[in-house]
């Protein structure tokens, strides 16, 4: 697996104490809720899950793009520019991505 461990470790260091676990999958570390994806850091950097009412908020935000998975756009998914993220855009994001996630059924 290739990916950024350094930002894969600022992401876990600030879910963590929302009781969020991490696991390997889809190529990077996936960072759940309950059992919901919220967050993943693979070869691409960092997507997060910000609803589907939450796309045209998501994508007017500098170098944010649509997660496109095995050729499909995600609707609900977004890659941040990695170079955006200081720790403040950090924590706005992953602030999105667990309130958004927090409304979801357990799994």
């Amino acid at each position: 697996m290739a990916f950024d461990e350094v930002l894969a470790a600022r992401v876990q260091e600030r879910l963590e104490p929302e009781g969020v676990t991490a696991k390997k999958m889809f190529g990077g570390i996936t960072f759940l809720l309950q059992g919901n994806a919220l967050a993943n850091v693979y070869e691409e950097g960092l997507m997060v899950r910000v609803g589907p009412d939450g796309m045209d908020e998501a994508l007017a935000r500098p170098g944010t793009r649509q997660l496109i998975f095995r050729g499909k756009p995600q609707n609900g998914w977004v890659l941040p520019a990695e170079e955006t993220l200081d720790d403040d855009i950090l924590d706005d994001w992953l602030t999105w991505a667990l309130d958004v996630t927090a409304e979801l059924p357990p799994k």
